[in-house]
């Protein structure tokens, strides 16, 4: 065991493992054996204690994370260099330090197989991290590998994706135990029992699952919508295009599927930008006289009066005097005032009520400037990819658009579909469906935007609820309850797609109950490091 465990190719093999099985075409059955390889170098590790220094396990496990990002999440290059360097250099780092302290707990428990228990309980907190924290990155979230799959994964909805991470670790445990037995010479035979428990493990969840999505019938509450996909290029037209011609445009598309009985048109995110050379901005503080406004309210909305209209723009809020002033606040260059910019989303209806939200779950770099209260006066240097940049204003809840007693709907903005417990609130205030509105044309024709498109297939099956998703450069769908993805339409094609997706208000468990799973496992890490930490004193 010693002459194989040591082999630097074990940590090649765990990355080539996590990236082979990652969406949209990898084989998610190999996350059952990912960490196996890892777990048989720290098992070395563990036995030959005098000669390894504790942190020594980092620099070992750190070559297979850093293959695992750089393989599936390479192409944020595409849209920033600082964001690869995050998501792959940085994040691989915290993975290997998350290895680390499961490492460190089982040297300092007087019985190691405890510390098997610290790989479940850290692993999932440091993905709990990920969905909280200044520099989120919830992207390699284990519970997401099954993405693809949606008919292995129905116990999301009680569960949530870290369900899934729990069920990943959990084997990977029980297969690692088996091999390692088997290596060292204490199991004797063909370990009937042992494989038949593993199996167990792994096949009864995904069988009750299977029976799941085979008997779940959604309720009949019919909702008739239209998706947009303008497709219009975001690094050479979106932001530089008159907004009154990209209105235009993506209007005459709704018209080719919208007709009398068409409940919505969902257009995607920031598709309304503001005109720079011209100086006319979309301040908050006066929306009712903006040209942009007035072009859906004589436009679609004349020629569909009963229709709702979900777009994204991006707008201004300046504050008056004796204003709180947020965190997120900039000041005008002039030193007069402060403003805030937003990622937002409006819903126009025939009516003089206008809806909005603001993105609120904002990508690191981009829109959020972490630690804002270390590195505030860089904030104005986040990555301009175009439109509203820099530190971003937010919404402190989620507030869902509220159409009747009956219908609300979830407006979630492009990088907040990957936050199973953030969409969660706006089904615990009420909605009872999801439109998702997006640009994913920064990334080019890569795995980013169909990774991202599967996210929402996940959201559907946790929350139940039926998903719209406009996306400026596809991959434009709907998604059923159940997690099916209808309709998808190609890559770099403008289109307009029309289907009656349900209502729902069910309530799930996870739904009522969020991220219990992740809230246990920190509470976990925390009083078995405290155990480990009172051994190793004693």
């Amino acid at each position: 065991m010693k002459k194989l465990s040591i082999l630097p190719f074990y940590s090649l093999i765990s990355g080539l493992l996590l990236s082979l099985a990652w969406p949209a075409n990898g084989i998610p059955l190999l996350l059952f054996a990912s960490f196996v390889p890892l777990l048989l170098i720290e098992e070395q590790f563990l036995k030959n204690r005098a000669k390894n220094y504790s942190f020594g396990i980092f620099f070992r496990v750190f070559p297979a994370f850093v293959i695992w990002n750089t393989l599936t999440t390479w192409w944020i290059y595409n849209s920033t260099l600082f964001g690869v360097v995050m998501a792959v250099l940085i994040n691989s780092v915290f993975m290997s330090l998350t290895f680390w302290l499961f490492h460190f707990m089982r040297r300092r428990l007087k019985n190691p197989s405890q510390g098997y228990l610290g790989l479940i309980f850290a692993w999932i907190s440091f993905e709990f991290l990920h969905h909280h924290w200044d520099l989120n990155w919830p992207w390699l979230s284990l519970g997401n590998g099954f993405s693809a799959w949606p008919q292995w994964i129905q116990c999301y909805e009680f569960t949530g994706i870290f369900g899934g991470s729990l069920w990943i670790l959990i084997i990977n445990i029980l297969i690692y135990k088996l091999i390692s037995l088997k290596l060292s010479g204490n199991l004797k035979g063909f370990p009937v029992k042992d494989i038949s428990v593993i199996a167990g493990v792994i096949f009864i969840p995904a069988i009750v699952s299977v029976i799941m999505y085979h008997t779940y019938n959604e309720k009949h509450a019919p909702v008739d919508v239209v998706v947009v996909q303008p497709n219009i290029d975001p690094y050479e037209e979106q932001y530089e295009l008159p907004a009154d011609l990209v209105i235009d445009y993506a209007s005459k598309l709704a018209i080719t599927k919208a007709d009398s009985l068409t409940d919505f048109i969902v257009f995607p995110e920031s598709m309304v930008q503001p005109n720079w050379s011209s100086g006319m901005m979309i301040w908050e503080n006066n929306l009712d006289d903006h040209p942009t406004i007035n072009m859906f309210r004589r436009g679609l909305l004349t020629t569909f009066p009963e229709v709702g209209i979900v777009t994204g723009y991006s707008t201004y809020r300046s504050y008056e005097p004796g204003d709180v002033i947020p965190p997120t606040a900039r000041q005008f260059k002039n030193g007069e005032g402060f403003y805030d910019a937003y990622n937002t989303a409006f819903l126009f209806r025939n009516s003089p009520d206008l809806q909005r939200t603001h993105k609120s779950k904002l990508t690191p770099g981009v829109e959020l400037m972490p630690f804002p209260w270390l590195l505030k006066p860089l904030g104005d240097f986040a990555l301009d990819l175009g439109g509203t940049v820099g530190q971003l204003g937010t919404d402190p809840e989620r507030i869902p658009y509220t159409i009747n007693d009956t219908l609300k709907i979830a407006p979630i903005i492009c990088y907040e579909s990957v936050y199973g417990e953030f969409v969660a609130g706006f089904v615990r205030n009420g909605a009872n469906m999801i439109f998702v509105i997006t640009n994913d044309g920064w990334w080019g024709n890569t795995a980013g935007h169909r990774q991202h498109m599967l996210f929402s297939s996940v959201r559907a099956i946790e929350t139940r609820r039926s998903v719209a998703r406009s996306a400026n450069t596809g991959i434009s769908c709907f998604v059923n309850q159940r997690g099916d993805v209808q309709q998808p339409t190609p890559y770099w094609e403008s289109a307009a797609i029309r289907q009656v997706i349900n209502a729902n208000d069910k309530i799930t468990f996870y739904v009522r109950y969020g991220d219990y799973i992740a809230r246990g496992s920190v509470l976990g890490l925390v009083l078995l490091l405290l155990v480990a930490l009172t051994q190793r004193k004693r």
